[in-house]
């Protein structure tokens, strides 16, 4: 493969974690990527109270995206 060196059964370069996905997702121990809802964080005073009540719990997520973003944060997807 070219520009993928073999050096003593290691494949380099290593892939780095993202570290923005990081710190803001969560892997469960199924696989399923654990996230915080958007639209919580400023705007709030138009918005009514339940629509902010329904955006207050975290997401469990198993789409195609979930899966990049397990890979890309060094799980297996």
């Amino acid at each position: 493969m070219p520009g993928v060196l073999v050096f003593w059964g290691i494949d380099m370069p290593k892939m780095k974690t993202h570290k923005g996905s990081k710190k803001r997702f969560r892997v469960t121990a199924s696989g399923k990527l654990k996230r915080r809802q958007a639209g919580k964080k400023h705007l709030l005073s138009h918005k009514t109270g339940k629509r902010k009540r329904h955006l207050r719990g975290t997401i469990i997520d198993a789409g195609k995206l979930s899966k990049k973003y397990i890979e890309i944060m060094g799980g297996v997807a």
